[in-house]
C-alpha cells in the first residue's frame, strides 16, 4: 500500500461512473474498512448502495476521499477537525454559487424586462 503522506503518489482516477470498494481502496490507499468508518463520520460521504447493500462510489466520492485522507493523513486533522474544514469549505462554496445564481437570474429578468418594454 502507498505511504500516508504521498497523496501525490496516488493512481489516476479512470473515466468511470462507478467503482467499488476494493476499487476505491486501491484508488486512495485506505483500506475498506476505513473507508465504511469514514461514511459514517462525513456526510458528504455517500456513495450509492445498491443489491446487497454493495456500495458504489462516484468520480466525486473518490475525490472526497482523497481529499479527507489528506486533511487527516497529512495535514494532521482529527476527525471532527476534518469534518468542520469541509463543512466550512462547501459552506463557502454555497455562498459562491448562490452569488452567482442570484445574479445570473437578476440579469435574466432584466432581459425579460427588456423585452416586454
Amino acid at each position: 500500500m502507498l505511504e500516508a503522506s504521498n497523496n501525490n503518489e496516488l493512481p489516476i482516477i479512470p473515466a468511470k461512473r462507478y467503482f467499488a470498494i476494493g476499487e476505491v481502496s486501491e484508488l486512495c490507499g485506505v483500506k475498506p474498512h476505513v473507508l465504511r468508518y469514514w461514511e459514517q463520520e462525513f456526510s458528504q460521504l455517500a456513495p450509492v448502495k445498491r443489491r446487497g447493500n454493495r456500495r458504489y462510489y462516484q468520480r466525486h466520492d473518490v475525490l472526497m476521499i482523497r481529499q479527507i485522507r489528506a486533511l487527516l493523513y497529512e495535514q494532521g486533522y482529527t476527525i471532527g477537525g476534518a469534518r468542520a474544514h469541509l463543512l466550512s469549505d462547501n459552506a463557502k462554496e454555497d455562498s459562491t454559487r448562490t452569488k452567482q445564481l442570484i445574479h445570473q437570474m437578476i440579469g435574466e429578468l432584466e432581459e425579460i424586462l427588456e423585452l416586454l418594454k
